[in-house]
């Protein structure tokens, strides 16, 4: 079997705006994004003999993202890990040289309430999708909630990659409104 070619030199000026924004909106942190894009390009010019062409370059950078954002949480969440992190200090006098990560609940520790309040937010998510333009909403759905390839997306839809980008955009902002009057007002 042939070796499939890649071609690293090509990485940052076609990946990394992609990988970033990918990577910012899973961490908000964007020196940590630009950490992580930059890890995951060097592990991806370590492991250039592992590409079996199965997948696009960009696919095969995204799987390799996803592990560093994946290492990521679990440093920060380890006790290992937090003593590297250090976070802000809480302003109240009672709590004061508490680090904040002590007090972030356990993602694992889920209660009945829990379960509750995700329901109502995910009801209230639909709920604000369904007051968007049809268009608007389909693009998110399609690129946000499916995953689906930006080219597949505007193929289907026949529209340009940065009208895609700009719809998105209006559904983020508007659904960001929405959920801010419907939801985190409760």
């Amino acid at each position: 079997m042939a070796k499939h070619k890649i071609n690293p030199n090509d990485w940052i000026k076609l990946y990394s705006d992609y990988l970033f924004n990918y990577t910012l909106s899973r961490v908000s942190d964007r020196e940590i994004a630009q950490d992580l894009v930059s890890e995951t390009f060097l592990a991806g010019l370590k492991s250039m003999s592992n590409f079996k062409g199965e997948a696009t370059e960009r696919t095969w950078l995204v799987a390799i993202l996803k592990r560093k954002i994946i290492d990521h949480y679990r440093k920060t969440n380890s006790k290992k890990g937090k003593a590297e992190v250090r976070m802000s200090y809480s302003s109240d006098s009672e709590t004061e040289g508490d680090w904040l990560e002590e007090r972030v609940a356990d993602p694992y520790d889920k209660t009945a309430e829990d379960t509750i309040e995700n329901t109502e937010l995910g009801l209230a998510i639909y709920d604000c999708l369904s007051k968007l333009p049809k268009k608007q909403a389909k693009v998110f759905k399609m690129k946000t909630l499916l995953n689906h390839e930006t080219e597949a997306i505007c193929n289907e839809l026949n529209i340009t990659a940065s009208n895609l980008w700009v719809l998105i955009h209006r559904a983020r902002t508007a659904l960001a409104s929405c959920m801010e009057e419907n939801w985190f007002k409760k």
